[in-house]
């Protein structure tokens, strides 16, 4: 009993202060933004990486994501429902779910390792203290442009999956699932809400958030040389998709 309450103290400690750590780094985010503005170059730099860069993945991901939306929806459909209600389930299930979920994870998979293994390989090889001891704070300058890039590019990538992922939908209704174009697209406008995509749209700038956020933290915790870069990548990635799934869920609770 002795040492299960000690290996609970230990991860309590442990995650306060990760929570605490994160907090306090927002918190020098915000101090920093000013300078930030004054040098946009470091903002746009980021976002072309951040955003134009996972574009070829996130579209590939967010077609077949639309494709299996639909084949799915008219399995369940089958014999109960009235196939002029697929285009419905199939946006419903893009805009407000699937579209700002998979498109997180994926830039999470991609981005936050990315952030989380170029801060960590310039703090293994004293880079970051470099520029602690010019007295240039490296948070405005390596930091906040990464977070700021996930805060405006993952709402624009999110745009770009529904749209791609209802397409593919509306192709394999009306190639393999003898949809006619007039049913799936009636049922797509019939219960179209704009708060909807507006949800979506706020689920999608929470998670990009997180993956600047965490990528960074992750990278700025990283000790042990490459061993060390592998594992705060790792936890970068694993971290944000487990916030993302958590923060997904109390999204949904407060907005629907």
């Amino acid at each position: 009993m002795a040492h299960l309450l000690a290996f609970i103290g230990r991860k309590t400690i442990s995650f306060v202060k990760y929570v605490g750590g994160v907090i306090l780094l927002l918190g020098r985010i915000c101090k920093g933004l000013p300078r930030l503005f004054g040098d946009r170059r470091l903002l746009v730099e980021q976002m072309s990486l951040m955003g134009v860069n996972s574009l070829p993945l996130v579209l590939l991901t967010s077609v077949f994501t639309g494709a299996v939306s639909s084949v799915q929806a008219a399995y369940q459909f089958k014999n109960l429902v009235p196939m002029r209600y697929l285009g419905t389930a199939v946006g419903k299930a893009v805009v407000i779910e699937l579209g700002p979920v998979l498109t997180a994870l994926v830039v999470a998979g991609r981005v936050g390792a990315s952030i989380a293994a170029e801060l960590g390989t310039m703090k293994v090889t004293e880079q970051v203290d470099a520029l602690e001891t010019m007295a240039i704070d490296p948070v405005p300058f390596l930091v906040t442009p990464r977070f700021l890039a996930g805060l405006i590019m993952l709402p624009v990538l999110t745009i770009l999956a529904d749209f791609v992922a209802i397409l593919g939908g509306y192709l394999v209704a009306l190639l393999f699932l003898q949809v006619s174009s007039h049913t799936f697209l009636s049922g797509l406008k019939m219960f179209f809400h704009l708060g909807d995509v507006m949800a979506g749209l706020l689920k999608a700038f929470v998670f990009g958030g997180i993956i600047g956020i965490i990528g960074c933290y992750q990278g700025f915790q990283t000790r042990g040389g490459a061993k060390g870069v592998g594992q705060s990548t790792t936890r970068a990635v694993v971290i944000s998709s487990v916030l993302i799934l958590i923060c997904d869920y109390l999204l949904a609770s407060v907005l629907f």
